[in-house]
């Protein structure tokens, strides 16, 4: 008799996202004059940048030649993709990555919800609170029980703390999402020496790195020393280049980093992750590579940048918006989100349903994120900016 994998049974009810655009949906179905300023789920409003276009209309005219025809793409992406990201992320900072230890995907959340397959099921893993649901998920998923979450909050300038316990994966997210927090070198090298120490793998989800703007804050885990033997690094296009509806990323896994088995024999996981791509997965499409190539270029970066500028200033205005109201937040500055505290007297999702009711604005409630996110309510900067600053006008209302 078929039976279900009961780990889904351990999840909650629905996804954070499913849950708020649930809530907005049936809002606006009783009030269909009412218009709602969506700031909720971190989806990009600005078309894509010419030099993205171009290489997309460029792909699509060479689709329809036989001599420049494109089959299934390498599992890995194809080769002049993985050497401009080499150039422009890595090597530009003074980072030795080679073209053999990246892989083209068409998400970081995909990529992040399935690197846990390469890893024992017994395994310890450190997450921190809150946090980007899917890391949660998809170890409840795969059967993992044995989590300890570190909190991050206002006393810990929601940065979060070693594990109290020994951890075999660590996962990290800076600048964060959803507190918009970023970390600075000498907070990064602390879990680069600890999962060194440990024995651990670390999991960098650098899927905002683009917007960081201070000096001082890593773009990339591998600037500390030694993470290129204890890390795993993701970078998406979705927020850096507006390809949350085009869908393309890539994920780093050093030469260096090894893995025991039971038996202690050590395993390179870069291997490991192709087998497991090339089984489950026939890659990115050709098209969509060669429009994230346009991205990767000194033109297209430009380009680009100031369209991240544009979601940065988003974000300011909104906490503008937060600071009249007499709450305090995080976030805005090296990262489109902003983390706010919820008036006195509610709960997130009692502020999600007052916001929505009285204001005709739907953010995320904090604890969607997790225990720690109660309390806290996230904002998102991405959006047209007539539509942010008209929210302002109706956030300063609230009162």
């Amino acid at each position: 008799m078929i039976r279900i994998n009961e780990n889904f049974n351990a999840l909650q009810g629905s996804y954070l996202f499913y849950e708020t655009g649930k809530r907005v949906k049936e809002f606006q179905q009783k009030n269909p004059d009412i218009r709602v300023i969506k700031l909720g789920i971190g989806d990009v409003t600005e078309p894509l940048s010419p030099s993205i276009i171009a290489g997309l209309k460029e792909a699509v005219s060479e689709m329809g030649v036989r001599e420049t025809f494109q089959g299934y793409p390498p599992y890995e992406g194809y080769e002049f993709l993985r050497n401009i990201i080499c150039e422009t992320d890595f090597r530009a900072r003074g980072i030795n990555i080679s073209p053999g230890e990246i892989f083209v995907s068409t998400g970081a959340k995909e990529d992040t919800a399935n690197i846990q397959e390469l890893f024992s099921g017994d395994i310890k893993l450190a997450i921190t609170d809150p946090v980007y649901p899917v890391y949660v998920d998809s170890n409840i998923m795969a059967g993992r029980n044995k989590i300890e979450y570190l909190p991050c909050n206002a006393e810990s300038n929601f940065l979060p703390g070693l594990p109290s316990e020994d951890a075999d994966l660590i996962y990290l997210c800076f600048p964060n999402n959803p507190t918009g927090q970023a970390i600075d070198r000498a907070g990064l090298k602390k879990w680069v020496d600890y999962a060194r120490q440990k024995k651990a793998v670390i999991l960098f989800d650098a899927a905002y790195e683009s917007y960081i703007r201070e000096e001082g804050i890593p773009h990339s885990i591998y600037e500390i020393d030694g993470a290129e033997e204890v890390a795993i690094e993701f970078r998406s296009l979705s927020k850096a280049a507006g390809f949350t509806g085009t869908r393309c990323s890539y994920t780093v896994i050093p030469d260096k980093l090894m893995a025991p088995d039971k038996s202690g024999v050590r395993h390179s996981l870069n291997k490991l992750w192709l087998r497991r791509q090339s089984t489950k997965s026939n890659g990115v499409a050709y098209i969509i590579q060669k429009g994230a190539y346009g991205y990767f270029t000194e033109k297209g970066r430009l380009e680009n940048m100031k369209i991240v500028d544009y979601y940065l200033e988003n974000a300011s205005i909104i906490g503008r918006g937060i600071a009249a109201l007499g709450l305090n937040y995080c976030g805005g500055v090296n990262s489109p989100y902003i983390w706010c505290s919820v008036p006195e007297g509610l709960n997130s999702w009692q502020f999600f349903d007052e916001l929505l009711s009285r204001c005709n604005i739907a953010g995320t409630p904090g604890s969607g994120f997790g225990s720690c996110g109660e309390g806290y309510f996230r904002l998102t900067g991405f959006g047209k900016r007539q539509d942010i600053n008209e929210a302002v006008e109706r956030l300063v209302k609230f009162k």
